[in-house]
């Protein structure tokens, strides 16, 4: 499997998103794969994907992708920040141990400074991926579970929990 995801890895350190648009999606995955089943963090392919990341985080510290990228991949990365997208971001750098990094804090500022009062978050793309080049989604909740689930594994990382 490992030989596999190698080999489909982009030139340029992301992957291919499948349920969720789309590299910024694909990327956090396989990373979040690559730590569960215990690879080595620190090898080259997982570097390339860290930097990658890094390289398309947005001025506001935020990551945000559309769905044109299933189109023309030259736009990856490409697109206003998103609650969803950026938390794809923050996990797939946490599960890559870039918990420390100034990618993550400036994520986790994105996520906190664009929460409502009520605890919510607003997002106008559609971030969901029903059939690439077919159709996409706008998954109502991504929004708020996904901005949830990256604090949370932020808050564990700072609290010395490492996977």
């Amino acid at each position: 499997a490992i030989e596999f995801l190698k080999k489909d890895q982009c030139r340029d350190g992301s992957w291919f998103g499948r349920w969720g648009v789309n590299y910024l999606y694909g990327t956090w995955q396989v990373l979040r794969g690559l730590r569960l089943i215990g690879e080595d963090m620190s090898k080259g392919y997982v570097r390339k994907a860290v930097e990658w990341f890094k390289s398309v985080q947005l001025e506001d510290g935020g990551w945000g992708e559309r769905a044109d990228t299933y189109d023309d991949p030259s736009r990856k990365g490409m697109g206003p920040s998103t609650p969803s997208q950026t938390s794809w971001a923050v996990m797939g750098l946490l599960a890559a141990g870039q918990g420390d990094s100034v990618a993550v804090r400036r994520g986790i500022k994105y996520l906190l400074d664009r929460q409502r009062a009520d605890g919510t978050w607003d997002e106008d793309e559609w971030t969901g991926t029903g059939f690439p080049k077919v159709f996409y989604l706008k998954y109502h909740y991504y929004r708020h579970y996904w901005p949830q689930m990256a604090l949370a594994q932020y808050l564990r990382y700072r609290r010395g929990y490492r996977p």
